[in-house]
């Protein structure tokens, strides 16, 4: 079963938007694992938007399951990283200022670069990602760097899947089934949703797990996080 991280950047945001300390980002990372989400994710970025620094180490100690944190990997992100050693780290090539992400690394140009921070992750024991977009000389060039796995870039797929073009998939398989050659495991990401997340699960071989955001927090906004959680865990059987 592919395994769900639920990131609650989406919850930093709300709180942010107020001040104060409502909607808890800690009591939202307590409740996705209760609710029976397999990991918490979170993606800070530089200037604190949504979720900041200090919630990434308030996390920690709560995590039960898989502590995922995102981000582009500048000095002070990988001081966190490092202090706090999470499960795994996903390497992000966002833009200072990106609304959200929107590009995968180019992993043949940035593989020395890629490569010594992937090498300084394993010294410290926490599992490595690449946020990649779905080309086969990407998920190659990744191989290169010695990461322990990709992130598909989904964004492309969840447009096209939306307008009715099933084979937006197609991309998307022929780069799990090479990953899979090349010993890469396999995670996905952005814009997956309940309506998307069924069918893309059923074409991706070895699917290892998904991290899932905005789309799952909206529906809760309808649903209910635990209803939601529920369903995801129910499509991705």
């Amino acid at each position: 079963m592919t395994k769900l991280s639920v990131n609650i950047n989406k919850i930093a945001t709300l709180r942010n938007a107020r001040g104060g300390n409502t909607p808890s980002v800690l009591q939202a990372a307590i409740d996705v694992q209760k609710f029976g989400a397999e990991g918490v994710t979170i993606h800070p970025r530089p200037d604190e938007r949504h979720i900041r620094y200090q919630d990434a180490y308030d996390i920690k100690p709560i995590i039960t399951t898989e502590y995922n944190i995102e981000g582009n990997p500048v000095e002070s992100f990988l001081k966190m990283v490092f202090e706090i050693k999470p499960t795994q780290v996903t390497l992000v090539p966002d833009a200072v200022d990106a609304i959200t992400s929107n590009a995968g690394w180019d992993t043949v140009k940035h593989k020395d670069f890629l490569s010594e921070i992937i090498s300084e992750c394993k010294r410290n024991n926490i599992r490595t990602s690449i946020f990649v977009n779905p080309t086969i000389a990407m998920i190659e060039g990744a191989a290169e760097t010695g990461t322990d796995r990709i992130e598909l870039y989904t964004e492309e797929f969840a447009k096209q899947y939306n307008l009715g073009n099933k084979n937006a998939i197609k991309p998307y398989t022929d780069c799990a089934i090479r990953a899979n050659e090349l010993g890469l495991g396999i995670n996905a990401g952005h814009d997956l949703s309940l309506d998307n997340i069924k069918f893309f699960n059923e074409n991706i071989p070895n699917l290892l797990e998904v991290s899932i955001g905005h789309a799952l927090i909206c529906e809760s906004l309808y649903l209910g996080m635990e209803n939601v959680i529920g369903s995801y865990l129910e499509k991705l059987k």
